[in-house]
């Protein structure tokens, strides 16, 4: 990983105002090709940031660099006030031992475009893997919480059922309802309603809204604009790896400055 000039001269934590997620100077390149440009956000506790931008604009990407599953190339990423994936000593840095990535995942909830549901296990056992493996949860209390989210996510009837059994907006709300098990203070959202039928769409946004009602802290990266203008308290709009305007979700749909936001919302909002 690149290193910059400019550095705090020890490991201590970040603390900024009330941001949950810092992002500093967040670059990524895989081999010449540079996805992100140099990415700077905060996202508040308690905030549902929607992100959104044409294909390929690197919001997926993004999203990933937030929880290491990609090792930025250049930048700083912060959640919790904790430097992701790496420890910095007298300007430079050190990535951490897989176990110790793990635990700082651990905090963080992600929803794929594809379910990722483990197809061998129940719906059940898709919910209590992480709790019990990961945070040593003891079975029964898994299991009691586990139902507790079924019912959250309206689907207390679904818990023997395999995942093959179920359609895809059921399969979508047991991995929301399966992130949610590990109590994280931060949840990730990649497009979780671009692989649905449109008739299955509102029971996942829905989930999602009573999850904002419930003050989560949400990064959601989306192409719903009418669930960005209801539920969002901020918009960041992306094109080719940079963010190139940000605002509520009313500035940014109903005024944009930009014209390639402009001409993005053109073709997206009838």
């Amino acid at each position: 990983m690149a290193e910059e000039n400019h550095m705090p001269a020890d490991d201590m934590a970040v603390e900024t105002a009330d941001a949950l997620v810092v992002a500093e100077d967040v670059r990524k390149s895989f081999g010449r090709l540079e996805v992100l440009k140099g990415i700077d956000l905060e996202v508040r506790r308690g905030e549902v940031m929607c992100v959104v931008g044409p294909s390929g604009s690197g919001k997926s990407t993004f999203l990933r660099c937030v929880n290491h599953l990609e090792k930025l190339t250049a930048g700083r990423l912060w959640v919790n006030g904790e430097l992701m994936g790496y420890r910095q000593r007298r300007g430079r840095l050190y990535e951490l031992r897989d176990s110790e990535i793990a635990a700082q995942r651990s905090d963080i909830g992600m929803v794929f475009q594809r379910f990722n549901l483990f197809p061998h296990l129940t719906v059940l056992g898709n919910i209590i893997e992480a709790p019990t493996q990961v945070k040593r949860t003891p079975k029964a209390r898994a299991t009691e919480r586990a139902m507790e989210l079924l019912d959250r996510v309206g689907l207390p009837d679904k818990a023997n059922a395999y995942p093959e059994q179920l359609s895809g907006g059921q399969q979508q709300r047991v991995a929301i309802a399966r992130a949610l098990a590990m109590e994280p203070s931060l949840m990730l959202f990649d497009e979780p309603t671009s692989a649905l039928d449109p008739e299955l769409v509102g029971e996942v946004l829905d989930v999602m809204r009573d999850l904002a009602r419930g003050g989560m802290t949400m990064v959601v990266v989306t192409h719903e604009m009418g669930f960005a203008r209801e539920v969002g308290d901020s918009l960041v709009f992306m094109d080719d790896g940079a963010v190139v305007e940000a605002g509520t979700p009313a500035e940014v749909l109903s005024n944009p400055r930009h014209e390639r936001t402009r001409a993005f919302l053109s073709k997206v909002i009838q």
